[in-house]
């Protein structure tokens, strides 16, 4: 390992900082030295006077005549002085260029010393080799070393599979199974996913760990309408403008799988490179043949119960992916006005946000009746004028028609209750095949539905003159034409919202199609009242609003997408000679498994009858099949070991993005096809953000690639991945310079524990996270300080050495023994309930303080002393119990850093009859009323903060020897035990210590000391050292109470916004901590006073 170049410390000593040049002298500093020479004659110089000169002469401009040996003197002395300070300019000189380029030589020494890249010595899926712990790979901590073949030997070892009986029943612990949200096969994970698999297995891990049979299920999802559209580009730019129409269906679906298998395998990678502990054997696909048998299995079932229907309606169509899209998959923009937005396919920016007014000829006659709209092409659909029909201005048009004036059509002019005549002009035309409020008023007056777009987004021959050109190009034409006739009003801004694809960023058309549907509100119903009577919960509180906020108000879903990638839909339209054309009667359709038992159908359906099928070309929506992802992955529509036994599933962990789109849809399908719910729990993660709170995009370079994390990436390697996709070059040089700002040095490997942990630690339940990834870097020396103890531990460990059969209390344990033991119970105890009520944050803040804080810092470093000089029985209690609190720490932190911590406790030496072969397997630790020891708890924490703040006022206050301390306890308990561990608190303050008195609790504090308060019941005081002028102490006393007023007046409104939900411990908690703030606030005040007599 390295060691610190100041001190070349041994192994598991605490390091200094690293020597370099002294800190120049504080102000303070520089006017005592000029103070002291202007008053001593004998000693320094004053500044521009020599040494002995009587100042007052000189202030007197007297002057005295020297000797011609005086000036021979003087001459010999300045020529001397001369050449010092040549010698010193080229001295300096020397350093200036020496210290020029420090940053650049420690870069250059830093490259220079990088070790060759590690190679694993274990052949894949055997059990790793541990190097030795000198050898230059694991003297320090390397991600990557401690990180290699554990993974291979975890899974060909089968400990990711679920554990059963011998009899095929779970364990009598329970079970606990998650079925991960599959990733899209389109592409690289992100940290979204990186955070997703971290919640996730920290669950598995952690429930596996308590005995239950556990399963972590893994699989992708097909991604319809992303992978199409992916591949089809691919397509196009890899084969001079191919496009899939020029493959043919099944040569452009073989291609797709072929793409598939690639990113899929890259997928499985990361996924196992993150640590995730899935059950390989079990991988499912969304296409794969049972989850592909379960789809067409329930969509027959819901056609023939009536719930998919085949309808005629408006879509929301995609121009640019040519497919129809959910409410789900469009996002609304919101205009304030005039806006020109940039629309795929146009060179040109179109303007949006605008309403614009023309006028109608009205047939028969010279009037003319003005309308507007917010889209001027639709015009050319338009078959009818409404108006109120008490609107005076109308009355008398009421009946009559209007003449369109590009295509021969005559609209009729109607009246309709639902328009408002202070709107606008008070009349409205109507599009029904073109906009979602004018479908309903053409139903209702049985309008014409004139559809005037291709799928492509160009004119058809119902546009007339415009058929074959683009639709926003003809928004400009028709508004032209229109002036050119006289029939153009004009425009004025217009606040509006524009429907874009979420995928594509096309602007939605609304268009008439005809498309399977399913009525949503049957299914909904018991998917509400699941979650209401507690069968299913759902975490944070807000995403359980939000569900019911959108399950209340649901609307059918158009099941059809116009693509070739994805689940067929299982239909036949039955054409007969004597029959309707295809698709014009929703009676002809034919929904089965398969094209056989469609024909059976068929011919039952109409005996006797000449017939052929054609299939529905369309696929499904995506989110079908992924619907039935929890129970398909186990096996369903097929009786399986899996499906029965472990069924429904535990924990659905998510993004809240998608509660909608995914979520709800699995909780209709599995109360409707299975009776029981599919999840038992809904935990909806936070969407993670760049640094800066920006949502994470590839156009704005803040994309981080988990991988770049955990092996670490140049700034250079980061630019280039910027120029594999399809980014315009402004996009690429923008994400350049951002990344320029935030990665300068590039990103340090941090390996996947470090990852892990961080976004475990960032999960508190609340916002959204803001992900830095320079905090990486902390977590990493985190790691590196686990590392670093735990080879401590073992350093120290007799060779002989045996831990005892069992780690409780033996009796004979010392009072820092006790007090590890306790703290270690603690940490036991808030670990497992922290996860139990998912307080992740939490969790991990608990574990960070134990190993930190309380094993590093306190016991191991405490223990050296026993290690090193008590008696045989001290040695070996205290090395048992150093082993006890290592070991449930590295169990502790298990389901959090998988990697580093098996590494290290497959170093420990074994207990007794203890046959475990991974700590994958382990028990993990568990609260025991034995180790729970408070009143240890409160003498040792008594003793360590004395001895802190003694160590604390020695620093402050720069005593570096002969120190004088008292303690001051405010309590009759805390005099008793600071007297009865004096010793123990002197030996840990410090060599500079030289006296310590404890005070009785009704002492007066000696006047010439400062204060450091430890907590309500103690405090202790450091004589002021001689020459120390007390108003300089009572400044920094003086800024410590006001920042102590402040953590007062804190604590207060914290106490007061304590929810009635907060359990009586939170409160008990705030409440002494506010006691202590109070104290100290009182301690600083006093010591104030004191120090204000002394200046008196």
């Amino acid at each position: 390992m390295a060691l610190n170049a100041a001190s070349h410390n041994p192994t598991g000593e605490k390091t200094g900082p690293i020597s370099g040049q002294p800190p120049p002298p504080s102000q303070d500093t520089k006017d005592a030295i000029l103070q002291s020479a202007n008053g001593d004659k004998q000693g320094h110089s004053v500044p521009g006077q020599e040494a002995g000169t009587d100042a007052a002469a000189a202030a007197s401009g007297g002057k005295k005549e020297k000797s011609e040996r005086e000036l021979a003197k003087d001459r010999a002395k300045a020529e001397k002085q001369a050449k010092f300070d040549e010698k010193q300019a080229k001295k300096k000189a020397q350093q200036a260029s020496t210290q020029a380029k420090p940053a650049k030589e420690a870069k250059e020494k830093k490259k220079q010393e990088k070790l060759p890249d590690y190679e694993e010595k274990t052949p894949k899926g055997e059990k790793k080799i541990l190097g030795s712990l000198d050898d230059e790979y694991h003297k320090a901590y390397i991600p990557s070393v401690v990180e290699s073949a554990w993974y291979d030997w975890w899974e060909k070892e089968g400990f990711h599979k679920p554990e059963f009986k011998t009899d095929g029943e779970v364990k009598d612990e329970g079970y606990y199974v998650i079925t991960i949200p599959p990733p899209n096969v389109t592409g690289a994970l992100h940290i979204g996913h990186a955070l997703a698999t971290s919640l996730q297995d920290t669950m598995i891990r952690w429930n596996r760990m308590k005995g239950k049979t556990v399963l972590y299920l893994p699989g992708c999802d097909h991604a319809g309408i992303s992978t199409q559209s992916v591949v089809e580009n691919m397509l196009y730019n890899r084969r001079n403008g191919t496009t899939r129409h020029d493959l043919g269906r099944a040569k452009f679906v073989d291609l797709t799988w072929e793409w598939k298998e690639e990113y899929h395998k890259k997928i499985n990678t990361v996924l196992r490179r993150l640590g995730g502990s899935l059950d390989w054997s079990r991988e499912a696909f969304t296409m794969d043949d049972n989850l592909s048998a379960a789809v067409r299995k329930l969509f027959v079932q819901l056609h023939e119960e009536g719930l998919i229907y085949r309808s005629n309606r408006l879509v929301n169509w995609c121009t640019k992916l040519t497919t129809a899209l959910s409410n789900l998959e469009v996002d609304q923009k919101e205009l304030e006005g005039s806006t020109k937005l940039d629309v795929p396919g146009y060179d040109k920016k179109i303007e949006f946000g605008s309403i614009w007014n023309f006028k109608y000829p009205v047939d028969g006659s010279d009037e003319t009746i003005e309308v507007a709209t917010t889209r001027p092409e639709t015009m050319l659909g338009d078959s009818g004028v409404a108006v109120h029909p008490a609107d005076e201005r109308y009355k008398h048009l009421l009946g009559k028609k209007v003449r369109h004036p590009f295509v021969d059509r005559l609209l009729p002019i109607f009246g309709d209750e639902t328009v408002e005549r202070d709107f606008g002009t008070g009349a409205v035309k109507i599009t029904p095949a073109h906009d979602f409020n004018d479908y309903k008023r053409g139903k209702q007056h049985n309008l014409e539905f004139i559809n005037i777009l291709n799928d492509d987004g160009t004119m058809n021959s119902n546009a007339g003159p415009f058929e074959g050109h683009k639709r926003f190009d003809v928004r400009y034409t028709v508004i032209a034409e229109l002036e050119k006739k006289g029939l153009y009003v004009g425009k004025a801004d217009n606040k509006m919202s524009i429907p874009l694809c979420s995928k594509s960023k096309d602007v939605i058309e609304p268009i008439l199609k005809p498309q399977w549907w399913m009525h949503m509100e049957p299914l909904a119903k018991p998917a509400i009242e699941a979650v209401k009577n507690g069968s299913i919960t759902i975490t944070p509180q807000s995403s359980e609003k939000t569900y019911f906020r959108w399950m209340e108000s649901i609307d059918d879903w158009c099941l059809s997408r116009q693509l070739w990638w994805g689940h067929q839909i299982p239909a036949w339209f039955v054409k007969m000679d004597d029959g309707p054309e295809y698709d014009s009667d929703a009676e002809y359709w034919i929904t089965a498994k398969d094209d056989q038992e469609a024909r059976q159908k068929a011919e039952k359906k109409y005996p006797g009858k000449t017939f052929t099928l054609e299939r529905d070309p369309d696929c499904l929506d995506t989110w079908f099949s992924s619907g039935l992802w929890p129970f398909s992955t186990l096996g369903w529509p097929n009786e399986t070991h899996d499906f029965a036994k472990l069924y429904p599933t535990s924990m659905l962990e998510t993004g809240w993005d998608i509660l909608f789109f995914w979520v709800a849809r699995m909780i209709m399908f599995g109360l409707k096809t299975t009776g029981k719910v599919p999840f038992t729990e809904v935990y909806c993660h936070s969407l993670v953000r760049d640094s800066e709170g920006r949502k994470m995009s590839k156009s704005l370079g803040n994309v981080i690639d988990p991988v770049d994390i955990m092996e670490g990436i140049t700034l250079e390697a980061l630019n280039e991945k910027l120029k594999v996709g399809n980014l315009a070059p402004k996009e690429i040089e923008r994400a350049t310079k951002w990344q320029k700002s935030a990665f300068a040095d590039g990103i340090d490997e941090c390996g996947a524990d470090a990852l892990r942990f961080s976004l475990v630690n960032y999960t508190t339940g609340g916002g959204d996270i803001a992900f830095d990834v320079k905090v990486m870097r902390s977590w990493r020396n985190f790691c590196n300080k686990i590392y670093q103890a735990t080879k401590f531990v073992l350093g120290n460990l007799p060779e002989d050495f045996t831990p005892r059969a069992q780690g409780g209390k033996t009796g004979k344990e010392s009072l820092p023994e006790r007090w590890i033991l306790h703290k270690m119970n603690a940490a036991t105890k808030s670990v497992n309930e922290a996860l139990e009520k998912r307080e992740f944050s939490r969790a991990t803040q608990a574990l960070h303080q134990y190993w930190l804080y309380e094993l590093c810092d306190v016991y191991i470093e405490n223990s050296k002393s026993i290690i090193k000089d008590g008696n045989e029985e001290e040695k070996r209690s205290a090395i048992n119990t150093l082993y006890t609190s290592l070991e449930t720490a590295l169990t502790l932190m298990h389901p959090f850093m998988p990697f580093l911590t098996e590494e290290l406790w497959q170093r420990l030496p074994r207990r007794p009859e203890d046959k475990t072969k991974s700590i994958v397997i382990a028990k993990f630790p568990q609260y025991s009323a034995q180790l729970d020891d408070p009143e240890s708890e409160r003498i040792y924490d008594l003793v360590l903060g004395c001895s802190k703040g003694i160590r604390s006022l020695l620093q402050e206050l720069g005593v570096k020897e002969n120190g004088a301390a008292f303690i001051l306890p405010l309590t009759d308990s805390a005099h008793a035990t600071a007297t009865a561990e004096t010793v123990s608190i002197r030996s840990l303050a410090g060599k500079a210590l030289s006296t310590l008195t404890v005070l009785s609790p009704s002492s007066s504090p000696p006047r010439n000391t400062s204060v450091y308060p430890v907590d309500s019941s103690v405090a202790v005081l450091l004589q002021l050292p001689d020459g120390l002028e007390a108003s300089k102490v009572s400044d920094k006393v003086k800024g410590k109470l006001e920042k102590s007023e402040e953590a007062v007046a804190r604590q207060e409104k914290a106490i007061k916004t304590i929810g009635g939900e907060a359990g009586k411990e939170v409160k008990e908690r705030e409440e002494a901590r506010l006691k202590d703030l109070e104290m100290e606030r009182k301690l600083f005040g006093k010591c104030l006073e004191r120090l204000g007599e002394l200046k008196l």
